[in-house]
Formats: C-alpha cells, structure tokens, sequence
C-alpha cells in the first residue's frame, strides 16, 4: 500500500466558512467532511487563533500545505517560515473579481503558493490574475447524502419552474443605480439572467429569508419542482450541480462569457441550455407539455452527471491529482 499523502490545512479559527453553522455549508462539507474520506491523503487541521502560524513546525513531518483561500479573513496574515520550506503549497481561490480589492497577487509570493484550484472555469480566473500563475477547476460543494430520499419527479409542481437565488430588483431605477453606483458587483451584472426571469408569471422565486431558505433545506425546497433554472452570467455556480442533483429539469445559462463547458452538462441530454435570447422559448415548450416523458430522462440523466462526476469526492481526487503534480 503506497503511503498516504501528508497534508496540513491551515486556517483561521474565526474563518465563517468553515463554522458547522453557517449558513453556506460548502466550504465546511468539503474540507471538514470530504477529505477526511479520501483513502490517499492523511490531512492535519491547524486551526489558528489570530494573525500568526510557525510553519517550521511543518518541516519534515508534511507533503503539502493547503490553505483555506488567500484572504485575510481565511487564513493567518504572517505564515512564519513559508519561504523557507520546501512544501508545496496550495490555495483555493474564488471571487477573483475582488483580486484587485484584495491585493490578491501579493499573496501568490507572500504565502510561496504554488497551485490554485477552485469552482470557477479557468479563463475568469486569469481574466484577473496572471496567467502563469496554476490553476486547476474543481467544482465543490455538492455532498450526496444530502440528495437523498427526494421527492420523485412525477409527484412535484409542473406549471411553475423555480428559480432560486439572489436576482436584482427589476425596477428601472434599481438598476439604473447600481450600474452608476455598484458597476460591476450588482445581482443585475452577476445573475442578468436569473434576474429577468422573474419577470415571467410562471417563475416561482422565494430567494432567501435571513440565511435559510423558505420553510426548507435547499435539496428539499429544490425537489418540490419538477424544473429549475440555473444562471449565472460570468461562471456557473454552485447551484448548477445542485438543482441537476437534485433531480429538477434544469435550464442551465451556459455561453461563451460564462464558460461553463467544463462541467460536462450536454444540452438536450443532462440539461436544458438557455440564453439571453432563448430562455422563454425553452420554458414554454416545457410547460406546454410537463408530462412528456424526455424531461424526466434529461433530468435522470442530469442528476446522475452530477452524481457521477461533481461531488465533493470527485473534488477531492481532483484536489489529489494536483498534489502529486507538485510531489
């Protein structure tokens, strides 16, 4: 038996993602839950109180650093000792639209880092950092024992699609401020789409109250629908492994400025594609007959992709083979 891969994860203690309570549970699922499971890799948490980490104490004991993200607010801002180790050292990464704001590049030398991996596709992440700096996408996030046990597909509402999710407000003077003063970080310039689909009198949208979904957790408040729509203008986001694992029919935003191919959906066969200039035509011919049998099977099939290939095991063999890239 080869001997497991020794990986240290260092994080701050005050670190919200990584709290069992907060409300976005991904983060914690994936690096508390999921790669304690993998058989190939043995990992050590190091959980810090404050701005300070020796990381001499890694030496000779550690193949690979893993470090929550590369803000502030996720890990330690003096990592003592990094440049000195010979330990690979890798990071995830998202929000990379916030690079700038966060002097991300700085810590690319600072921390020593040699790979990034994370869920967004890689052309967003060098459309804001350098392109010699690695990468590797790896779609996180998804645990199946939460998709589970839903409600079957046949037994769900049929002449309403959900959407879910943050949506800007459709009134002209709410957008009209926010592109003067919020260019750039708006719902309206993230989630367009999502966002104009409300508009429609068949789009069921409940969002959020405070931090939890209406009346549900998220796979079950997903399951009451038969389809759901998944879009996102600039990368695909966690829902879209989400709402095909949990069995809806779903209408998946995936162009060429969101570059969502890399997550394997195929339209007609694990998804409904739509677009700015589609969507309503692609909504209609669902409704219009919600009981022929092809919905189901290119739900079926959506979920069993996601199953199959999107989960946080899967993340974690990816996150594996990049390890041994690096050892």
């Amino acid at each position: 038996m080869k001997a497991k891969i020794k990986v240290a994860l260092i994080y701050k203690s005050t670190y919200h993602a990584f709290h069992p309570d907060f409300f976005e549970k991904s983060s914690f699922d994936f690096f508390m839950k999921a790669l304690k499971r993998n058989q190939q890799m043995e990992i050590s948490y190091f959980s810090v109180d404050g701005d300070y980490f020796d990381t001499k104490k890694l030496k000779n004991n550690y193949d690979i650093i893993l470090l929550a993200n590369h803000h502030p607010g996720a890990i330690p801002t003096i990592l003592d000792g990094i440049q000195n180790l010979d330990i690979p050292v890798i990071c995830r990464t998202g929000d990379q639209h916030f690079a700038k704001r966060d002097n991300t590049i700085s810590f690319h030398e600072k921390y020593k880092i040699d790979y990034y991996f994370g869920s967004n596709p890689k052309s967003y992440f060098h459309r804001f950092l350098p392109h010699d700096f690695m990468y590797q996408e790896i779609p996180l996030g998804l645990e199946p024992s939460l998709y589970q046990n839903l409600r079957p597909y046949k037994e769900r509402i049929k002449d309403k699609i959900l959407n879910s999710g943050s949506v800007g407000k459709l009134t002209i003077k709410s957008r009209v401020a926010n592109t003067i003063l919020n260019p750039k970080r708006s719902a309206w310039y993230f989630y367009k789409l999502r966002t104009i689909c409300n508009k429609l009198p068949y789009v069921d949208h409940a969002g959020m109250k405070g931090s939890k979904y209406v009346n549900d957790d998220y796979p079950t408040y997903l399951s009451r629908y038969r389809a759901a729509i998944a879009a996102s203008t600039w990368y695909p986001t966690q829902k879209y492994w989400e709402i095909t694992a949990a069995g809806c029919l779903t209408f998946m935003e995936i162009t060429q400025k969101n570059d969502g191919s890399y997550l394997g959906f195929k339209d007609g066969e694990t998804a409904i594609f739509i677009n700015e200039k589609n969507y309503k035509d692609k909504f209609e011919e669902f409704l219009n007959d919600p009981d022929n049998p092809k919905w189901e099977e290119i739900a079926n099939a959506g979920r069993q992709h996601s199953m199959d290939n999107l989960t946080n095991d899967n993340a974690t063999e990816k996150l594996v083979d990049v390890m041994k890239k690096l050892l």
